[in-house]
């Protein structure tokens, strides 16, 4: 499924739709709304309260059902999947346990800070800039779940079953699977990121694999990733071998003693080069890095933003992220320390898209 798709909403079956956004890059999330009944199901706000609001009119103008919400469901703790919770007034809101107690560590005053600090941090800010500055985070009210769950949860929106799976800790640490079989659809979070680099903050790796798996196992006919279009099982796959290939490139320059940020240097993309935002490879082998070592400890963010910053051709003011983050073994010259930047770390990594 690689057909061009027009960004806005998209019927999907009876009762089930997809909003997907203008590109897949950084911050442009997808969402998806499932009705039946006199009942109404919303998966994902998006980054910012202006995005959120026109992506809620335009499901108020196609389905009467969608003018109340009755429960919203938060993939994940990303802000341009839950910053515009505020406005759907009324409803439920469930996530993960893991999620909501991610989402209270990232507030969205945090995102506008480091956003007006951007502008004197060189380099880096000007990347920063690059792939936030479109959002708008001024006044945007932190309104987290309602409602918590582990493992699955099993609702239902007027006549039909709903499936909640929580499959993280993988792109962030609570990753929640939403999977309507009567509509014979799922939509995932950014579980998956298609014709996009998809970006590790968390892991392990195996965990958002056998994610991907469970989503090639479902018997479904359309699946709504977190970003990009619509895509089918061929699109999982494909993530799915993105993620084998990038843990076996850097297992092999780990063991070699290479740092973290000169594997993610060295690693030829080859097929996958043409995603948008192949730089992210700074944070997927850093955490790859992690896990083969057992550190707890997660890089700085503004040093992994400072390393995708140099690889996506923005400079390195200040950064010395040649040779920071995680090392094989043998190497020297790690960690994130004396990075340069400006200390407006706004909480986890995974505060971005």
């Amino acid at each position: 499924m690689s057909q061009k798709q027009c960004p806005g909403l998209h019927p999907l079956a009876n009762g089930a739709y997809a909003w997907l956004a203008p590109q897949s890059s950084w911050g442009w999330s997808n969402a998806g709304l499932i009705v039946d009944g006199e009942a109404s199901l919303l998966v994902d706000t998006l980054y910012d309260l202006e995005l959120t609001s026109e992506m809620l009119q335009k499901m108020r103008d196609a389905e009467p059902r969608a003018k109340a919400i009755d429960t919203l469901v938060n993939t994940h703790a990303n802000g341009d999947h839950c910053h515009g919770n505020e406005l759907v007034t009324g409803a439920e809101i469930i996530a993960s346990t893991a999620s909501a107690a991610e989402m209270n560590e990232l507030p969205p005053e945090a995102m506008a800070a480091l956003m007006e600090a951007a502008k004197g941090m060189g380099g880096v800010g000007d990347y920063f800039l690059h792939c936030f500055g479109q959002f708008r985070f001024d006044g945007i009210r932190h309104t987290p779940p309602t409602r918590t769950f582990d493992g699955t949860m099993n609702l239902w929106v007027g006549d039909k079953p709903v499936h909640l799976i929580e499959v993280g800790p993988a792109h962030t640490r609570g990753d929640v699977l939403v999977h309507s079989p009567t509509d014979r659809v799922v939509f995932t979070g950014d579980i998956l990121f298609i014709e996009g680099t998809p970006v590790m903050w968390q892991g392990p790796v195996q965990n958002w694999i056998k994610a991907c798996l469970l989503i090639e196992d479902m018997d479904v006919d359309l699946i709504v990733p977190g970003h990009g279009p619509i895509t089918d099982k061929h699109g999982v796959a494909r993530v799915r071998q993105y993620l084998q290939y990038v843990r076996d490139q850097a297992r092999s320059r780990y063991d070699a003693g290479l740092s973290a940020f000169e594997a993610a240097r060295d690693i030829e993309l080859a097929e996958y080069s043409a995603w948008s935002d192949p730089e992210r490879i700074a944070v997927n082998v850093d955490s790859l890095y992690r896990e083969f070592s057992g550190a707890e400890a997660a890089t700085d963010i503004l040093e992994l933003f400072s390393q995708m910053a140099q690889l996506a051709g923005f400079g390195a003011a200040g950064s010395g992220a040649a040779g920071s983050g995680a090392a094989g073994p043998g190497a020297a010259g790690s960690g994130a320390a004396g990075s340069g930047v400006p200390d407006t770390n706004p909480g986890s990594a995974s505060s971005q898209g």
